[in-house]
């Protein structure tokens, strides 16, 4: 169910159900990665991605004073209000939609947003409170245990900590699940999860973005 940023007559708003992975915070590890065959052939990732269509988002949209509305794609403090941050989102109407609380001049709600994503701005063109979607469910075959990683825990570690470190992308979140580090990004077109394939070897980062195409 969506709404063209109309009010959808319900006032509960409540977080997605989404698999929340946390960064470690260890420091760097020592050693540098692997060589691999073939990997100077792939570009380094500068910064974030632009996508080239439609995109679907789930997270927060908060907004303090007259700022503008950012659209958190990552971690929410659970404070109240809430305390988070994200891309700029276009396009946004408050009186337009409906689960939205305000608190100490912070105007915040959950929310499934289709819009536009040109690498800085994400820009709204329908949404529907977060209580209120329901998606088709993404089974991630890397979280199949039949499937677990082979990588050892302390490489995994040292890859995770180096990526927290000295990325040349914006990571949302990392964590290690099933012998693999998962990394949220904003979004990616395929260009970050081939760099780190080629810097640490296929089947050891998963990148995953928060916001996905449609269609």
């Amino acid at each position: 169910m969506t709404t063209n940023l109309r009010r959808t007559g319900l006032l509960s708003a409540v977080a997605a159900s989404l698999l929340v992975l946390t960064a470690c915070a260890t420091g760097p590890g020592s050693g540098g990665a692997p060589s691999v065959p073939g990997s100077d052939d792939v570009g380094t990732p500068d910064g974030v991605i632009a996508a080239p269509g439609q995109v679907i988002g789930q997270g927060t949209v908060i907004q303090t004073g007259d700022t503008p509305p950012q659209f958190c794609l990552g971690p929410v403090m659970e404070s109240y209000p809430p305390q988070c941050s994200g891309p700029e989102i276009v396009g946004w109407d408050w009186d337009a939609v409906e689960g939205d609380e305000t608190a100490n001049d912070v105007t915040f709600g959950a929310y499934a947003i289709w819009g536009t994503w040109d690498g800085t701005v994400f820009t709204a063109t329908e949404s529907v409170m977060l209580a209120l979607y329901d998606p088709m469910p993404i089974v991630d075959p890397l979280l199949d245990p039949e499937n677990a990683g082979d990588t050892p825990e302390a490489e995994l570690t040292r890859i995770q900590d180096e990526l927290n470190e000295s990325s040349p992308f914006p990571i949302l979140t990392s964590g290690q699940m099933n012998g693999y580090v998962f990394v949220d990004v904003i979004y990616d077109d395929g260009s970050i999860q081939a760099w780190v394939d080629s810097r640490y070897l296929p089947d050891t980062v998963a990148i995953r973005g928060a916001l996905r195409d449609e269609g």
